[in-house]
Order: C-alpha cells, then sequence, then structure tokens
C-alpha cells in the first residue's frame, strides 16, 4: 500500500517524534541549513573544477513516498527523489550514476527500478534479493540496468554472508557484481568466500577500513590483495562515517584514500553517498567531492575513478 505524500507537518512530527525518543525506526530528517541552497545536502558552492565526459557517481540511494518502507525497516529517510538528484548532478557537474536500494526497502527494488526508467541510459543500479529470488526475476532486472547485488550487513538486514556464493554463481552470466558492507571482522571472516567468487566483489564505503591504523590492519591488506589481482573494487564514499577530523579536511581519510589509489587505481571508484542517510547534519557535497580529486591527484586518475573504472564495473 502506497503512503500519501508527505507534507511539511509530516515532516516535523517525524522529527520531532525521533528528538523525543518516541519510535523504534529511525529516521533521518534532511538538512535545514540556512545557506544550503540543494536538497539533503549542505553549503551552496558548485564544483567550478572541468570534469572528464560521462563522471559518475558510483552510489547514491532515492527514497520516493509512492512506495512503502520494508517491515521493521530502521533507517528511514524522509523523500529523496529523482528530481532533487539531479539538483546535485548539476552541482557536481557529474552526468553518470548508479541507484543502490537502500536497507529501507528491503529486497523491494521498486524505487530503484521506478528511478532508474526515470534516469534513462545514463544510469544503472545495484539492487537488494535474497536467496528466494527466481532466475527470471534477476533476468528482468537486468534488463532494467541492475549489474549487482548489494549485502549491507553492517547495519543488519534481510540478508546474509551465506547468501552471496550462491547467488554470485546465479548472476555470474550476466556480468554482475556482489556489493558488501560488513564489519571488520564479519568480513574477515567470510575472506575465503569472498575471495572464490566468480565475479568481483564492491566494498561500500571504504570497506570501512579503520582510519587510525589504516594501512597495516589485516582488512586493508585483503581488500587491496583482492584489487591488486582484479577481484575486487572500492568505492571512496561516505569519508564522514569514520572521520574524527570531520569537515573540511577529513584529513584522517587523506592517507588511506591516497594509498587505495595508489594500490589499484584501476580498481577505485567514487560515491556521493547522496542523501547520506546515516546523517542528521547533511555534508557538503561539493566539498566532498573536492577532497576525492585532491585525493586523486592527476586528471588520469581522476578520469579513471570516474570514468573508466566505472564504465568497466556498471556496463555502461
Amino acid at each position: 500500500m502506497q503512503r500519501a505524500p508527505q507534507t511539511r507537518r509530516d515532516f516535523l512530527r517525524r522529527a520531532s517524534a525521533l528528538a523525543a525518543g518516541i519510535g523504534a525506526a529511525t529516521c533521518v530528517p534532511a538538512a535545514m541549513a540556512a545557506d544550503s541552497s540543494f536538497p539533503h545536502s549542505s553549503g551552496s558552492e558548485r564544483v567550478t573544477a572541468k570534469l572528464p565526459a560521462h563522471a559518475c557517481d558510483c552510489h547514491m540511494h532515492v527514497y520516493d513516498d509512492r512506495f512503502p518502507w520494508a517491515p521493521g525497516a530502521k533507517l528511514l529517510h524522509p523523500p529523496a527523489t529523482v528530481a532533487m538528484y539531479r539538483d546535485i548532478q548539476q552541482r557536481l557537474g557529474t552526468t553518470r550514476n548508479v541507484v543502490v536500494t537502500p536497507s529501507a526497502y528491503g529486497i523491494d527494488n521498486r524505487c530503484s527500478l521506478d528511478a532508474l526508467v526515470q534516469l534513462g541510459a545514463t544510469a544503472r543500479g545495484v539492487a537488494v534479493v535474497d536467496a528466494n529470488v527466481s532466475d527470471a526475476e534477476l533476468n528482468r532486472l537486468d534488463k532494467a540496468g541492475i549489474k549487482g547485488l548489494r549485502f549491507n550487513l553492517a547495519i543488519g538486514s534481510v540478508t546474509t554472508a551465506a547468501m552471496i556464493e550462491p547467488l554470485a554463481r546465479r548472476v555470474a552470466h550476466l556480468g554482475w557484481h556482489m556489493q558488501v558492507n560488513m564489519s571488520n571482522d564479519e568480513l574477515l571472516a567470510n575472506r575465503d568466500m569472498l575471495s572464490r567468487l566468480p565475479v568481483p566483489v564492491v566494498f561500500d564505503h571504504f570497506a570501512r577500513i579503520p582510519l587510525q591504523d589504516s594501512t597495516s590492519h589485516p582488512v586493508y591488506a585483503f581488500v587491496t590483495g583482492l584489487m591488486k589481482a582484479g577481484k575486487a573494487c572500492i568505492k571512496l564514499s561516505g569519508a564522514y562515517l569514520a572521520s574524527k577530523a570531520g569537515a573540511p579536511s577529513y584529513s584522517d581519510v587523506a592517507p588511506l584514500a591516497r594509498a587505495l589509489i595508489q594500490a589499484a587505481p584501476t580498481q577505485v571508484i567514487w560515491g556521493s553517498d547522496w542523501p547520506h542517510p546515516t546523517e542528521h547534519h547533511k555534508p557538503d557535497d561539493a566539498l566532498l567531492f573536492k577532497r576525492m580529486t585532491e585525493w586523486a591527484g592527476s586528471d588520469e586518475l581522476l578520469n579513471a575513478l570516474l570514468v573508466d573504472n566505472p564504465a568497466r564495473l556498471y556496463h555502461f
């Protein structure tokens, strides 16, 4: 059943309920910064640097009131529609994007599929399914623009690590990948399984490698080993998730980002993580994008991160 469109009064009521600790679900309100001209994003400046043609945002979400939350969903979000995201694209100067089904919708990919129809040939998607999905449905998703499956196990999920390998074997002929978001312990516990998958692995959000001992951490060694073997990619997304330094520098993220790029520059991609569903105070997307260009350090590497690597992974 579809929900009625959210009014401003509804939004304020939900935000007040959150502040008072009412309800089991977590609803992250939109940023209300006075200087923001862009939805779910702080700041008002645009990216002025000239980007390579076909620059791709490889990780963003759409939330639309026309589609219901999954039962028991916890990380909810006010509307973040395709029309809103187009404003972010204009701000950044990107033209391609990858729609990732958020955890709030469980295994219901209708919102993401609707977004792909609206966005057209410049968009691809990553879906969430469980072991009960049919081959016919996987083929339907492929024709709609889905090119990978996400397993978001870091915050709880309708999927499990045990589903990854069987589903990987079922979608290998489609050229898809498995996208994972796991805690360090769970990732290391599943390293043998992830290493033998017949499809590439894509690690969300810097693979959650701890910043304080990043390049000496066993997760770094495991992830970069797969990357150097051409069996994995990593997303430079969600720099704010672990950063203690925070904006505007995100200086504690920079060493890890640069090390990952230098380790395997053909296996690194970038994502905005818009509309930043974990964040009450939305980050500045233009600033985050600028930090990423500094980590890349050259036009050649920037072209790899934004164009060549996404085109290969998502079949643009």
